[in-house]
């Protein structure tokens, strides 16, 4: 996607809320970069939420649209990846309400027992465990299987962190939630992403 016909102007280097603002200055070339930047994770933000990529593609082209017609309002305020995420995250609400998922919500607490240990016993990367060989396939079949059957604002927590890279503060700003409730989804998200992959280590 690009919004005009791209210039020349060298962007290599420069900040996300500076390309931003020069795109609003008329620098094409700076939209270019911040979409090759940010559309990966943007894109597999909605797809491991809605897994059809019929329905992930119209989010993630209506986002960046958005992105387009807002760039004269855009003030950098908060980091650029928090005003975009925010977009992808009201886009993807509204999608909810839609579709009637809305209040699939889960029964969030306020502990926090347990958040990192779950977090820190997740299987690694396969480059950190040579011997485990992992079918990387189905890894990522199971994964996207698992995620679908967390409640919507749990999938949300967990890929705001992984896809967006957020802080828990920012995802609760980014959600307005309490940090508390933040914490709690993303136990409860990586205990149940937890389980799945270590079910299929064991079968392995």
């Amino acid at each position: 996607m690009t919004a005009s016909a791209p210039t020349t102007e060298p962007v290599s280097g420069e900040p996300d809320e500076a390309l931003m603002q020069g795109y609003a200055a008329g620098r094409a070339s700076a939209f270019d970069a911040l979409y090759a930047r940010h559309k990966g994770g943007v894109y597999r933000y909605f797809l491991r939420h809605c897994v059809n990529a019929a329905i992930a593609d119209a989010l993630f082209q209506h986002v960046w649209m958005n992105a387009i017609r807002a760039r004269t309002r855009y003030v950098p305020t908060a980091k650029f990846t928090t005003w975009l995420y925010t977009l992808a995250h009201h886009r993807l609400v509204d999608h909810w309400r839609a579709s009637g998922q809305a209040k699939l919500a889960s029964i969030d607490d306020e502990g926090d027992a347990g958040t990192r240990e779950a977090v820190e016993a997740l299987p690694g990367p396969r480059r950190e465990q040579p011997e485990a060989r992992l079918d990387a396939r189905r890894l990522g079949e199971r994964l996207r299987a698992a995620l679908a059957t967390l409640p919507p604002v749990q999938r949300d927590a967990f890929l705001l962190q992984q896809e967006g890279g957020f802080s828990l503060a920012e995802i609760a700003e980014l959600t307005d939630v309490g940090l508390e409730t933040v914490k709690s989804r993303l136990r409860y998200a990586i205990g149940k992403l937890r389980g799945e992959l270590s079910s299929l280590h064991e079968e392995l």
